[in-house]
């Protein structure tokens, strides 16, 4: 469901009160055609609606209606006991309360003349008491309403200047004003609750004697923005005013200044103030924010400077204030000072079906998760109404199609909503064969949109970081960090350990509670498809070999180069009969290979002496034995490298070269 904008809570944006006789054809007629051309929705009384001394009900709900007042004190405005009572109504129902204001307009009036009620102000004022003695506690109200309209913060008409230009002002305080403060997050969102309230009891909003910044992080795509903005608008009316920067990380060293202003523009309402430097607009932030109750919202930041340039330190905000960063790098946060953190999880497979489900069908027929794991559910598990229903589903042939695509769907994502999505997306008005297809390419080349957005956090790192994150995705995912550390320091002849910190710190990959590195199915396939994409058509060409196909290809028609760094066999033996194994001389050709390793047993009919002189880390493993080796010298120097393999795999392999750890 999409949230409802604040100005969606009001029938009108503007209610005008103003002294009819006074400026209803001039000023305020003119005001409410200026208004109408910039879209504001404004309430202007029908003189019909005013019968006697009372205000209607109709113009109270007027007011109850309108998030905002904008009070034209003319002349005559006090003599008319209908305006006071409008002035009071609007007063008591928008005055200090969140997303209302009041914006008074002196019209030809000194407003010291309506604080102190002289002249017309005591004039009138004089007579509503002669006229109304019995009311006295209603006059004294009008005189207070009076004196507390005029000690707001509003604009002065004098006549001195084009009268235009001075309704052009208050047109763009207006619009200031009612912009929507609760922010449009999307059509559909799923399994949010709970990630929702976790983070607003990070902010601890209820406590206005600190001030709180917290950090939602995780990998692109992830739903950080999504959840960042569903907290915002659940608690953005608690604040005085509030701003939400989107993809901060667009903004480089030039565009930090852009932001300066804008964050000056929402908060204070200062347009005109020139910024010359970052650091100058840092000071002018510390010195005009610190009394304001601020929530801010940072959105996908990445780096410090953008941190330091809009949100320095807590003590730059009013006490109260909240500030919701979302970054895909954790050390950024942690660089920052920011204790208080949350990482972004992946949708559950419920969730995760019924995203999908709505946006490859929209409604018109998306099976439930319920009904999906009613149909595993054994006989014996069901009660009566259970059984009618899967007797039911049974016979429904939309269900069981349209069930086991959303399924495969859900198993590619990965939890991951972006990919939902997109998927969903590609589903919409497809049959059932079509969907098949599009999963189908999906597996082969990642999407487009998915590897775009999960690719910008791998352009970010450095290029030995770029390196390991790489040699991970494509060959090491699942792998014992120690044992990764000990390849990577080989193969590189540097401790890699800083670099992993990295990778896990920008949240590419993980290491789980056993000590492996794992990582997000969709990051592994955004790697593997920047090498892939090094040389689309020859895979010779590529810096890491680990498909089956691939390598098959190259081993079969010698296509190898120098540009091959890792060779990792991982797949199923593909050599059927000896006579048909490869004679292994691809890696004549190899001539920067440092890496190697075989995950199960593979042919060749000859022995490695074409293995080049480049290779530091040779890895065999099957579920008997491991062997281990690097080196920095020449490859047969090792002791007792040659090894002839036992009669056990001569099918498989023949000479192959073991290095018992």
């Amino acid at each position: 469901m999409a949230s409802l904008t604040v100005t969606d809570r009001f029938k009108y944006d503007v209610f005008l009160s103003f002294r009819g006789e006074d400026t209803r054809y001039g000023f305020t007629g003119n005001l409410k055609k200026a208004l109408d051309d910039k879209g504001v929705r404004t309430f202007i009384d029908d003189e019909k609606l005013k019968k006697g001394d009372e205000i209607t009900p109709s113009l109270l709900k007027a007011i109850e209606d309108s998030m905002m007042a904008i009070i034209v004190l003319s002349e005559n405005y006090a003599s008319s006991s209908f305006c006071l009572q409008e002035l009071s109504h609007i007063l008591d129902t928008m005055k200090d309360k969140a997303g209302r204001y009041v914006l008074p307009v002196f019209y030809k009036v000194d407003p010291s003349h309506v604080r102190k009620l002289k002249r017309s102000y005591g004039e009138a004022m004089k007579k509503h008491d002669v006229a109304s003695s019995s009311s006295h506690n209603m006059n004294n109200k009008w005189k207070d309403s009076l004196h507390q309209v005029a000690n707001l913060s509003g604009s002065h008409y004098k006549g001195d200047k084009y009268e235009y230009e001075f309704i052009e002002n208050i047109v763009e305080q207006v619009l200031r004003n009612i912009k929507p403060i609760v922010l449009p997050v999307g059509d559909y969102l799923v399994g949010l609750e709970h990630q929702k309230q976790h983070v607003t009891s990070l902010l601890n909003v209820g406590s206005d004697d600190t001030i709180h910044m917290v950090g939602i992080h995780g990998i692109g795509g992830i739903g950080k923005t999504t959840l960042a903005l569903e907290v915002y608008n659940s608690i953005v009316r608690q604040f005085e005013c509030s701003c939400f920067f989107e993809k901060v990380r667009d903004f480089k060293e030039s565009g930090l200044i852009y932001l300066q202003k804008i964050l000056l523009s929402q908060i204070v309402g200062e347009t005109k103030m020139e910024i010359t430097s970052v650091r100058q607009g840092v000071s002018i932030l510390q010195q005009r924010l610190h009394q304001k109750k601020v929530l801010l919202l940072l959105d996908d930041v990445d780096k410090d400077e953008q941190l330091k340039a809009i949100a320095g330190s807590s003590d730059w905000f009013g006490l109260g204030s909240r500030v919701i960063i979302t970054t895909r790098d954790k050390r950024l946060l942690t660089y920052h000072g920011i204790e208080r953190t949350y990482e972004v999880k992946g949708l559950n497979d419920a969730a995760a079906f019924d995203l999908v489900g709505w946006k490859a069908l929209k409604n018109d027929y998306s099976p439930i998760y319920k009904d999906v794991l009613l149909e595993q559910k054994q006989g014996r598990e069901l009660n009566a109404n259970e059984l009618r229903r899967l007797k039911d589903l049974k016979n429904d042939v939309r269900f069981s199609s349209y069930a086991n695509v959303l399924k495969r769907a859900v198993a590619y994502a990965s939890g991951l909503p972006l990919a939902l999505e997109v998927i969903g997306s590609h589903f919409f008005n497809k049959t059932i064969e079509q969907c098949n297809y599009v999963l189908d390419r999906c597996e082969r080349v990642p999407d487009k949109k998915i590897q775009t957005t999960l690719q910008v956090s791998f352009d970010a790192l450095q290029d030995e970081d770029k390196f390991v994150f790489l040699d991970i995705a494509c060959c090491l995912k699942g792998w014992n960090l120690i044992r990764v550390e000990e390849i990577l320091h080989a193969h590189y002849g540097n401790i890699m350990k800083d670099h992993i910190d990295v990778l896990v710190e920008k949240s590419l990959i993980k290491i789980s509670d056993s000590g492996n590195i794992t990582l997000h199915d969709l990051i592994e396939d955004m790697g593997k498809e920047i090498v892939r994409r090094e040389s689309p058509e020859n895979p010779g060409k590529r810096t890491r070999l680990w498909a089956y196909e691939d390598i098959k290809k190259v081993f079969k028609e010698n296509t190898g180069t120098s540009t091959i760094k890792i060779i990792h066999f991982q797949f199923d033996p593909w050599i059927e009969k000896k006579k048909d194994a490869s004679d292994g001389k691809a890696f004549k050709k190899m001539k920067n290979l440092r890496t190697l390793i075989f995950s199960t047993p593979v042919c060749f009919s000859e022995t490695s002496e074409h293995i080049p002189n480049s290779l530091r880390v040779l890895e065999y493993s099957n579920r008997n034995r491991n062997y281990y080796h690097s080196r920095g010298s020449n490859l047969f120097e090792w002791d007792g490298f040659l090894k002839k393999a036992s009669d056990s795999y001569l099918f498989f392999y023949i000479n192959m070269i073991l290095i018992p750890i």
